[in-house]
């Protein structure tokens, strides 16, 4: 499923959520959310007695891993990814378990079985797309009030049935001013008006919101992704879901402050080190279920945190406008995966989340470097190139292997991409990102399904899960 719009806005591609994944968690709560809420808006909320939710495809078969179920049950309750309180979540969830009892749009009591209510039909997909959800309410005297069908189709973005188009994030309430599906035309825009790729995103974003609002609400994500380094590399224990995955980041940091303390950072690569520590801390925390932006997926969030955070504390001059600048020119990059194939890994496999998120990280980088717009694009062709065909075989259907350490080489990737084409490029080269954004939708055609998030394939059968 593409878009229609010739643009995605910047604050549709970096959505502020909660792990552990944006299509099987954020997407999910956010579909049973305006399933209510079109309840509530229609007068119906008040009458149902009762309400199903069946999951289909993808989201039945790793559901439980990727933590499907509470989102959905969550979103019945009225919740948002972006202000629900973690912490509370596993308590919230047991409580409509034990109690047989959910609260629609935390005012409307109804019955609510889980074995019932919560069905995975792990054989079936509906048509649209893998991701797919049903939602049904009923009367007292079990008439059917509202019957609709959804599709999380990655990014945490959602499609209804009967919606003629994508629900998205932010309301075009006035014309933008330079519109662009394809790396072509916005180099083309580029070269016509001398303006930067970012640029070109400001004046978009511009037509939509005040600047002060704009850098109000980058400096959020900015904010959330900081946060989530931190909260990951200070957190100890074992991840959720059973693997008994340790996490990591807190020893990395400490192992990589003493050495430093001794001098070792004369090491040539230690730079990369602190990149992978950085991917490592966003993407424990996402495992965990806690706070991260979806940059453009949760199962990729590590990767453009990360090197934005390699350009703050290594790059020379980095200061909060580049931060802004990186952000703007990668969702440039973002909104042509978004538009011309697909940023979901049940449609494309993991070239879709790491690989989209390495692309659009090398394109901010590179920017930040000084990179015109075609060394721009070249970055970015160069980061989803060398990612093509990359499959999403998650062990026992949680976010976690080889998810948390891909986010690190999708991180080190982007930084190499980005020196490649700016340090060493002007430029000029073989393969244009839109043919490469081609090669990658024609590759996930092509991709069995085993290889795209069913943990029915690849490493998901081939280690023992113990």
């Amino acid at each position: 499923m593409t878009s229609s719009h010739s643009w995605v806005s910047t604050f549709e591609l970096f959505k502020i959520g909660i792990g552990p994944s944006s299509s099987h968690t954020v997407g999910p709560m956010i579909a049973a959310k305006r399933f209510v809420s079109d309840l509530e808006h229609a007068g119906l909320a008040k009458d149902t007695m009762h309400v199903c939710a069946e999951l289909f495809g993808s989201l039945a078969l790793t559901g439980v891993g990727h933590a499907t179920d509470s989102a959905v049950l969550l979103g019945l309750c009225g919740e948002h990814p972006e202000s629900v309180e973690t912490l509370s979540i596993a308590q919230r969830c047991q409580d409509i378990r034990d109690s047989h009892r959910l609260y629609l749009l935390s005012r409307y009591q109804i019955d609510f079985d889980i074995t019932r209510d919560l069905v995975f039909h792990r054989n079936e997909f509906l048509p649209q797309h893998p991701n797919g959800l049903r939602f049904t309410a009923w009367d007292a005297q079990e008439n059917v009030l509202a019957k609709r069908q959804a599709y999380s189709v990655g990014g945490g973005f959602v499609v209804f049935e009967d919606d003629k188009d994508e629900v998205h994030s932010a309301s075009f309430g006035s014309p933008i001013p330079f519109h662009f599906s394809s790396a072509n035309e916005l180099l083309a825009i580029c070269k016509s008006t001398g303006m930067s790729i970012n640029d070109v995103v400001q004046k978009n974003e511009k037509s939509q919101r005040s600047e002060t609002e704009i850098s109000d609400l980058l400096d959020r994500i900015w904010f959330v992704m900081e946060q989530s380094i931190q909260r990951g590399c200070e957190a100890t224990g074992i991840l959720p879901g059973g693997l008994r995955v340790p996490r990591r980041a807190r020893e990395l940091l400490r192992r990589l402050s003493e050495s430093a303390g001794r001098g070792a950072d004369a090491d040539p690569m230690r730079s990369m080190d602190w990149v992978t520590l950085f991917a490592l801390a966003v993407n424990e925390e996402n495992a965990a279920g806690g706070r991260v932006v979806t940059a453009p997926t949760n199962g990729a969030a590590g990767v453009i945190p990360a090197v934005m955070m390699y350009y703050k504390r290594f790059i020379p001059g980095a200061d909060t406008r580049g931060l802004h600048d990186f952000l703007r020119t990668a969702a440039a990059i973002g909104s042509l995966y978004k538009q011309n194939a697909s940023l979901s890994a049940a449609e494309m496999g993991c070239q879709g989340e790491v690989g989209v998120a390495c692309s659009m990280a090398a394109a901010g980088l590179a920017a930040v470097m000084g990179g015109t717009p075609l060394q721009i694009e070249n970055a970015a062709e160069i980061g989803m190139e060398h990612n093509l065909g990359l499959t999403c075989d998650p062990i026992a259907g949680l976010v976690q292997i080889p998810c948390i350490e891909r986010n690190t080489m999708g991180a080190i990737k982007a930084i190499n991409a980005a020196r490649l084409a700016v340090l060493y490029g002007d430029g000029t080269h073989h393969v244009s990102l839109d043919r490469v954004i081609e090669t990658m939708r024609q590759t996930g055609v092509d991709m069995q399904s085993k290889y795209k998030e069913t943990s029915l394939g690849g490493l998901a059968v081939n280690v023992i899960n113990c």
